[in-house]
């Protein structure tokens, strides 16, 4: 396996030049954005908008993205989550779902942490950024070792997991063929 090497996770604030990236909640203003997003990375291995629905309404479902932080009506496979979209300077960059505790599909394959970029503003920082803000957030949540995973073919990913800290645990095999899952801690 070959060293794909490392991204400086700081703790510092960003350079004067970059506008700073913001974590926040989905709002009723975000509609148009993240559903314009959401439709251009229909293509993408993961989903934009964690939980949505084109059918329902926008009201629905930023009520819904609150029950489940709150942890209230969740399904059976569901986990109390922070679901936070990232804005740098009013432009919609990624997101961050920060799950509470794991299940065991969790604690398999997808983490505490799923992020994601934009795929026209990566290599800017941003995953770094939206990952070390999360982690912040996984601990004002409980969450003090960190379990956060990526396909073995993103090397973008690893690089992040890496520089914010990601100890390999194990690399395993994904259901019904899909890429070797990367499995890290950041503690």
């Amino acid at each position: 396996m070959r060293d794909v090497g490392a991204v400086p996770c700081s703790t510092g604030p960003m350079p004067p030049t970059a506008h700073p990236l913001r974590l926040v909640p989905v709002r009723h203003q975000d509609q148009a954005a993240a559903v314009a997003v959401h439709d251009d990375l229909s293509w993408a291995p993961f989903t934009f908008l964690y939980g949505y629905d084109p059918n329902g309404s926008w009201a629905e479902y930023v009520s819904w993205l609150a029950d489940v932080h709150r942890g209230v009506g969740l399904g059976p496979s569901e986990v109390p989550a922070t679901f936070l979209l990232a804005w740098v300077d009013g432009e919609l960059v990624g997101r961050t779902s920060i799950r509470h505790e794991l299940n065991d599909y969790l604690e398999a394959y997808g983490g505490h942490i799923g992020y994601g970029v934009v795929p026209n503003v990566r290599r800017r920082g941003y995953a770094t950024e939206i990952l070390r803000q999360s982690l912040v957030l996984a601990q004002a949540v409980g969450v003090m070792d960190v379990f956060v995973t990526c396909d073995e073919d993103n090397l973008g990913s690893i690089r992040t997991i890496q520089g914010c800290g990601g100890v390999l645990d194990s690399i395993v095999e994904q259901p019904d063929g899909q890429p070797m899952k990367r499995r890290y801690w950041i503690r």
